[in-house]
């Protein structure tokens, strides 16, 4: 890893049909191998499905999923004299937008369902609604901050 210089941000464009970074970053995460077509395609194909379910606008849903979904507080081990200590911090921002993003993928990828724009519906309409697999992660997340809050102290 450089000492030179941190790692630059880059700025994320707007998707054309929302005008919003956090709709293009989380197609970005959806995308495999560099098919962006076909990300959209599932993405805005599961807002209609999600605005059909639920009778609301489907990225209004979205937005109120990712904001359900972000942690704000998870461990990171810290080794301190031999053993190893589950130290509970703060999450960044960007850290939490970015997990966010990366469990309901995950969780809309796990589920048992027809086709990965049903599953992904699904699982924005249950995390806003509070419930389902990325809100059980993050109550993990919490979780295990609590049962290390012993160790708050070792933070650095």
């Amino acid at each position: 890893m450089s000492r030179k210089h941190k790692a630059e941000i880059r700025e994320v464009l707007p998707d054309p049909i929302h005008g919003d970074t956090l709709v293009t970053k989380f197609v970005n995460c959806l995308m495999y191998q560099g098919k962006k077509s076909v990300a959209e395609k599932i993405f805005y194909d599961a807002m209609d499905l999600v605005q059909e379910k639920t009778g609301e606008e489907g990225i209004k849903v979205f937005r109120k999923a990712i904001g359900n979904i972000k942690p704000a507080v998870e461990v990171k081990s810290r080794r301190i004299g031999g053993a190893t200590y589950q130290v509970p911090v703060e999450v960044r921002p960007a850290r939490r937008q970015s997990l966010a993003i990366r469990w309901l993928r995950d969780y809309a990828r796990e589920r048992n369902g027809h086709s990965m724009i049903s599953n992904l519906a699904d699982e924005i309409i249950d995390a806003a609604n509070n419930r389902g697999g990325a809100i059980k992660k993050r109550e993990d997340t919490y979780k295990m901050a609590e049962a290390n809050k012993a160790f708050a102290h070792l933070k650095w």
